[in-house]
């Protein structure tokens, strides 16, 4: 099975990491990462321009908005895109192949922890998957609308994190913690919490933890003040109705 990787810039090049362990060539347009990636991985095949797609099983990782720019010759064996907001339709419209995955990954490809969504053809969902599954764990849906909705979800919801993580080290912080130590307890406090969510309900984790009168009860009031639920639903609209207008 040979790979051909389209795109190597923040998450393609995320994404190799896991990948390389597969025959995979890389085409990178960009001469300075061209450059670079060929002193980091000496061993992979990676050029300048696309390469006929007959043999290849393609995963397409450039900027949604390259798409109209691609150029490519051939008829892949199957077509795994990246590509925010872009459907199976016009994917289909630009690039011949016999099968399409629509693929969303999220940032934590970087450390191979990607929680990735993928939907489109069932002849090639098990492939994708195995491919994908490289940098992270995969989940398989049933349409596009619904990997829509996951792109807030996997795929924004990072920034979100990291959001509340900035909050609650500044709220540490205030009251006399100093910033460094607060980013590493933040940091085992969200992958243990993780893990734990992987079996627990989160209301039963949220009761688990809350006592009457106690201090994190007394948090969740001040969080409810202030909307903090409210919001993250509102965030999720806002992230699925973009999606659909790229």
């Amino acid at each position: 099975m040979k790979i051909l990787l389209i795109g190597a810039g923040n998450m393609g090049g995320a994404m190799l990491k896991g990948l390389q362990a597969y025959d995979i060539t890389v085409v990178e347009a960009n001469e300075r990462k061209l450059a670079a990636l060929r002193l980091e991985y000496p061993t992979i095949s990676v050029v300048g321009k696309i390469p006929d797609l007959d043999d290849f099983i393609v995963i397409l990782a450039i900027k949604p908005q390259s798409l109209e720019h691609l150029n490519t010759k051939g008829t892949a064996k199957g077509l795994i895109s990246i590509l925010a907001g872009t459907n199976l339709e016009k994917l289909k419209a630009k690039v011949d192949a016999k099968f399409y995955v629509r693929a969303m990954p999220n940032m934590a490809a970087l450390v191979q922890k990607s929680a990735t969504s993928l939907c489109g053809d069932s002849e090639l969902k098990d492939l994708a998957i195995e491919l994908l599954n490289s940098f992270g764990k995969c989940f398989w849906l049933e349409s596009e609308n619904e990997l829509d909705i996951a792109t807030g979800l996997a795929g924004s919801a990072p920034a979100w994190l990291a959001l509340v993580a900035e909050s609650l080290s500044d709220g540490a912080v205030n009251l006399g913690l100093k910033r460094d130590i607060t980013y590493k307890y933040i940091a085992a406090l969200f992958e243990g919490v993780g893990i734990v969510l992987e079996d627990i309900h989160p209301a039963l984790l949220k009761d688990k933890v809350t006592s009457p009168n106690g201090t994190t009860i007394a948090g969740i009031a001040k969080l409810e003040e202030g909307k903090v639920r409210d919001s993250f639903i509102k965030a999720m609209r806002a992230s699925y109705e973009k999606t659909k207008d790229i």
